[in-house]
């Protein structure tokens, strides 16, 4: 039985045995055992190698994590970086908005101070609209401003009825005769118009007041033979003329800026134009001015007078009427035009025009 028995070789165990020249010989009976031993192992193996491919793929996958990680890492830090830009971004921004939110501020103070301001002129506007209201009610009223126009009217009609009287008692009126040397000025179309400062009409009658003329020549022509009657009837046209004068502007009730005192053929006029008066003293050179507020008075009469001072009242009276004609709205016709301002005054205030002035 022994001697049937034959050693059972593995050829790597030869193989590895002819390399070493060692043999290794496995038993019979060790044989399953060793059968047995080689199964296990390489069932071992076998599960080992699977091991070892889950692992791998265990790794592969760790790796392909890590990867994956440090891809978001990656990504995260740039975010990161973006976020920290922004918060920069935002803390820029919020600086700028509370420096906004101060103007604002600022601005809503002052715009509600003027609010209140508005407010307060509103209702002042308000309470001064309502006087208003209440003003044009009360002009709108019987006593308002149409019972002050029938009242202008009224007493404009009064004054056309007391001018009237003054040109019924002193009459100024053409007469249609040439004389040179007398006052010139007629009362034709051209009258209207205005006659310019200087020009006299060519072929036209003269002016007289009361029948009298106003002559010119004595006042600056004076000499032995000239006709006391003819200076005496100028001086009485112009104390006519300074009456009336005087009773039209009492009835329109303006104050003369020459005032005059009437005497019939002896009237005067004053001046308050400071006159200067200088003296001398004996012992020194030196002179003093002092100025008289006291008026000057002029004569409108020649006899007896100089007849500068004569000619300057004879202005001074036509400045009269030229102060009358401009209160009424009318343009003087010149400076030496007396008689013709008188008649133009009297005009216009007899004309159905002055009423609605």
């Amino acid at each position: 039985m022994e001697s049937s028995k034959k050693p059972i070789v593995n050829k790597k165990e030869e193989k590895r045995g002819a390399q070493e020249d060692r043999a290794k010989v496995i038993e019979w009976e060790d044989y399953e055992q060793e059968l047995a031993r080689l199964c296990s192992l390489t069932s071992a193996l076998e599960e080992a190698k699977k091991k070892k491919l889950l692992l791998e793929e265990k790794l592969q996958s760790l790796i392909q994590i890590e990867a994956e990680s440090l891809k978001r890492s990656n990504e995260l830090e740039q975010m990161r970086e973006k976020l920290e830009s922004r918060k920069l971004v935002m803390g820029n921004m919020s600086m700028h908005s509370k420096v906004v939110k101060e103007k604002v501020r600022k601005q809503e103070e002052q715009l509600s101070t003027e609010i209140r301001s508005l407010l307060a002129g509103g209702n002042s506007l308000s309470e001064a609209n309502k006087r208003m209201q209440d003003s044009s009610r009360s002009l709108a009223g019987e006593k308002g401003y149409g019972h002050l126009k029938n009242l202008q009217k009224s007493l404009r009609v009064r004054q056309q009825y007391m001018v009237s009287q003054v040109s019924l008692l002193y009459p100024v009126k053409v007469v249609i005769k040439k004389a040179p040397e007398q006052e010139l000025e007629s009362f034709s179309s051209s009258i209207k118009s205005g006659v310019p400062d200087g020009s006299k009409p060519v072929d036209q009658g003269t002016l007289t007041i009361s029948g009298l003329h106003l002559t010119v020549i004595p006042f600056t022509k004076m000499s032995f033979f000239t006709d006391k009657k003819e200076v005496q009837r100028s001086s009485t046209a112009l104390g006519y003329v300074a009456h009336a004068v005087s009773l039209i502007a009492s009835y329109l009730q303006v104050p003369l800026r020459y005032p005059l005192r009437l005497g019939g053929s002896r009237s005067y006029i004053r001046d308050y134009s400071p006159s200067i008066e200088h003296s001398a003293s004996s012992t020194t050179l030196d002179s003093t001015t002092s100025a008289s507020t006291k008026p000057v008075e002029f004569p409108l009469f020649v006899e007896g007078q100089d007849s500068t001072r004569a000619a300057y009242a004879v202005f001074l009276l036509n400045k009269d009427l030229e102060q009358l004609l401009n209160f009424i709205g009318v343009k003087s016709l010149g400076p030496r035009q007396v008689l013709a301002n008188l008649k133009e005054l009297t005009r216009t205030i007899l004309s159905p025009e002055y009423i609605d002035m």
